[in-house]
């Protein structure tokens, strides 16, 4: 079995030890037999302060909700919101520890918001001159492969900030290394690292029980179908979301299933099939309007790969039904969500199509997966 971060806490045993402790965490921080990293650093350490990202420390916000901050009414410990307001660390939040801990399972998507609720908090910790200890956990969708598209950052946002690919191939310890040169910091980073763990392993080899990292993420192949149907969020197509399956379910009352079904799997795409499927959205888009569309099959996720899956599956919807088809956003916007989600506008303004944007990016794909070598911490 593989021991995360949390259960290797002898390697920063030095660095927490008499110090105040703030945690940045959620349902997924457990150990390998599921305790709450909360209980374990305030039974072991002085946990003084909590912080909750998107969805809450106890998992229970829909995602883009913002998040008051109160006690925490299992310690008592101040929860403080990240994902309100502001989204970094004020003085008072700073003042309330001395050693900034991080532990959240993250799906190892460029559009999930942990990690940068992660950079902002080393930024800011950085400036105050306070340590920064990352609890490592293992890339569910295993480290051994990267696609997608290096994002321009004149599209930068809250889901996706930095010149990184979609799948980027990094676990959350070995992307803190990496974000602390790229934004250039000078700080203190300690990676509490996996015993156990290969970059080829997926999450199935790892022995571990899987805690859904949000709550529309809550299996595997979800969090596998992600890289590539995130970016339905973008459109006025649901990505699911109401629904049972989110992130496999994709379609719209005007979509013809059939057609659509017919169409994806003659492209023979490595790994994935298409099946017709029916669904009503209890919320979100489409709310109890009955959406025709595909069911996205990973049939084999060491083959399959996602992002392509996603985009040419928004390729054939803009064919067969470009006439309803829409990209969501504020109207007044320069870029559109898609844009923000695909890490360019060249899609949503065709200057490209699917073929062609991952063509673009390829080399500066193979690019980024060598430079990254120099950040990575297992083989």
């Amino acid at each position: 079995m593989v021991l995360c971060g949390i259960d290797n806490l002898a390697s920063v045993d030095s660095i927490l030890r008499g110090k105040r402790i703030g945690l940045m965490t959620n349902p997924t921080g457990v150990d390998h037999r599921l305790r709450s990293s909360i209980d374990i650093l305030h039974a072991r350490y002085r946990l003084t302060a909590l912080f909750s990202c998107e969805h809450g420390v106890r998992g229970d916000v829909q995602a883009g909700l913002h998040i008051a901050s109160a006690p925490d009414p299992e310690t008592g410990v101040m929860v403080y919101s990240v994902y309100g307001a502001s989204r970094h660390l004020s003085q008072e939040m700073l003042d309330s520890f001395d050693v900034f801990v991080y532990d959240i399972q993250d799906v190892g998507a460029r559009f999930y918001t942990y990690i940068y609720s992660l950079s902002n908090a080393m930024e800011d910790c950085a400036r105050a001159g306070k340590p920064v200890v990352v609890l490592d956990r293992p890339n569910p969708l295993g480290c051994d492969r990267v696609e997608g598209t290096l994002l321009d950052e004149r599209v930068s946002s809250f889901v996706g900030k930095f010149a990184m690919p979609t799948r980027y191939g990094l676990t959350v310890g070995e992307y803190a290394r990496w974000i602390r040169d790229y934004l250039k910091l000078d700080l203190d980073l300690f990676i509490a690292p996996l015993l156990g763990y290969a970059r080829s392993m997926r999450y199935e080899d790892t022995g571990l029980a899987f805690v859904p990292p949000s709550p529309n993420c809550a299996t595997l192949h979800a969090a596998n179908a992600y890289i590539g149907t995130c970016i339905f969020e973008g459109t006025n197509l649901s990505e699911g979301r109401g629904t049972v399956l989110p992130f496999e379910y994709i379609g719209a009352p005007f979509i013809d299933a059939p057609a659509l079904e017919r169409r994806m799997n003659a492209l023979q795409l490595p790994g994935v099939r298409f099946r017709r499927a029916y669904f009503t959205p209890q919320f979100n888009k489409h709310a109890g309007a009955q959406c025709a569309g595909v069911q996205v099959h990973l049939t084999d996720p060491a083959a399959a790969e996602p992002f392509r899956a996603g985009l040419y599956l928004l390729d054939v919807i803009r064919e067969l039904h470009g006439d309803c088809l829409q990209w969501t956003g504020i109207e007044d916007a320069e870029y559109k969500t898609i844009d923000k989600l695909l890490g360019t506008d060249a899609y949503r303004l065709g200057r490209a199509d699917a073929g062609a944007l991952i063509a673009a990016n390829r080399e500066e794909i193979l690019s980024w997966q060598e430079r990254s070598r120099a950040y990575q911490l297992y083989r």
